[in-house]
């Protein structure tokens, strides 16, 4: 594989080992030759663990390893399944994100909940990279592309659904990890930045049973094969 996405090499993490293993299957590339980091391997897939410290320290490491090797990645990419929003895309289906959204990055007042943008802290959105974007959308054409939301506590009733849908009308998945992967991205100027989600669940009450883990990452798997094989 010359480099995913057109780059030239590509770091791509998930949250747990079973995404991870359904992205080296979609590429076709083993658990040896992901792992060679400092080596210059096109690909490398890791699995951070969940929530965004997380994912953001895990990818730091990662890109700081490869810097130092001067073997720098071109693109970092979030994946893995998630939860959406019922009404904009389907559960098994395909999501880009256009942005990564730290949805619970802010402050509770009496007046509601407040982003750090609002509160002049910063800023909560980060960005898809505009050519991994458009090259997303070229090699997965049936996804579904929108903000992804970042939270530390997954939406799991009804009413929590509901001020999350208020605060964010135009989000169409929500995920725990995108944001801290961005936000280390971010750190290495030139680093292209991406996040792919496929849908388990709706986001809400949570009812396990209706919930399709395999169908998504099956979904993964084939994206993956679509984005290998470019």
């Amino acid at each position: 594989m010359s480099g995913l996405l057109e780059f030239e090499r590509a770091l791509i993490v998930t949250a747990v080992d079973v995404e991870r293993a359904e992205v080296l299957e979609g590429l076709g590339i083993g658990e040896q030759a992901s792992d060679a980091l400092e080596a210059g391997a096109p690909v490398v897939v890791v699995a951070c663990g969940v929530g965004p410290a997380a994912a953001a320290a895990v990818t730091a490491r990662c890109m700081s390893a490869a810097a130092a090797a001067h073997k720098p990645f071109g693109v970092v990419l979030s994946a893995g399944i998630a939860g959406g929003f019922a009404g904009r895309v389907e559960i098994g289906g395909l999501v880009v994100a256009t942005e990564s959204v730290a949805a619970d990055l802010g402050a509770e007042g009496e007046d509601g909940f407040q982003s750090v943008d609002e509160l002049g802290f910063g800023t909560a959105r980060l960005d898809a990279d505009a050519d991994v974007l458009r090259l997303l959308r070229i090699a997965l054409p049936e996804a579904v592309g929108g903000p992804v939301l970042t939270v530390s506590t997954v939406t799991g009733t009804a009413r929590s659904k509901e001020l999350v849908e208020k605060r964010h009308p135009d989000a169409v998945a929500e995920a725990m990890e995108g944001f801290g992967v961005a936000t280390a991205a971010r750190l290495w100027s030139g680093t292209a930045f991406g996040e792919i989600r496929t849908i388990s669940n709706a986001v809400g009450p949570r009812d396990r049973a209706a919930w399709r883990i395999p169908q998504a990452l099956a979904t993964l798997r084939e994206a993956f094969q679509a984005l290998g094989e470019r």
